[in-house]
């Protein structure tokens, strides 16, 4: 494979956020999402995303947002693509020589909806937002090691800086999951 070439089997949500990431990190410039050509009709509508890279199976670096901050999901892809590799405070910046390494995935959120009841979670199907005042902590839905609806809240109030006993308003969404 050409160093920088992606994968054929990449999504378009894919190839957009590694495009991204290599402008930035290669040329300090950031894409313009209509540079990689047809990305296809979902990257115009308004979503929230969240960008994960993964080096040798490890998590390299992930940046999201739960509610729309572009115009359009593609932006909102570019925009994650770039923090994820750069912007992650518990990784360094991504180098030019990682970037053929990086295996990428972009989870693309469903609106968020209030949960009553932690017996209306699935930490297979549903991502979980934790929320006490302005302090917010997210965990996206089937990740490795992640079991129980339990583990996912711990997680997300450990994220968010909220204690265990602390009350908290709880919601969950699912994602479409681009490789």
């Amino acid at each position: 494979m050409k160093e920088d070439a992606a994968p054929a089997t990449e999504s378009p949500h894919v190839r957009l956020a590694r495009a991204a990431i290599e402008a930035w990190v290669k040329e300090g410039r950031r894409l313009r999402a209509k540079e990689v050509g047809d990305l296809g009709r979902e990257l115009e509508d308004r979503a929230a995303a969240f960008v994960s890279l993964k080096k040798r199976g490890q998590l390299r670096g992930c940046i999201g947002t739960f509610q729309p901050c572009y115009e359009n999901l593609a932006e909102e892809i570019v925009s994650n693509a770039i923090s994820a590799a750069t912007r992650d405070p518990r990784f360094p910046p991504v180098s030019p020589d990682e970037i053929p390494e990086l295996d990428i995935s972009v989870d693309v959120l469903s609106e968020p909806e209030p949960v009553d009841d932690i017996s209306s979670l699935d930490p297979k199907r549903y991502g979980v937002i934790v929320k006490r005042g302005g302090r917010i902590g997210l965990l996206l839905p089937d990740l490795e090691g992640v079991d129980s609806a339990e583990q996912q809240i711990e997680i997300a109030r450990a994220k968010a800086g909220i204690g265990a006993h602390e009350p908290i308003q709880l919601y969950r969404f699912t994602v479409t999951r681009h490789h």
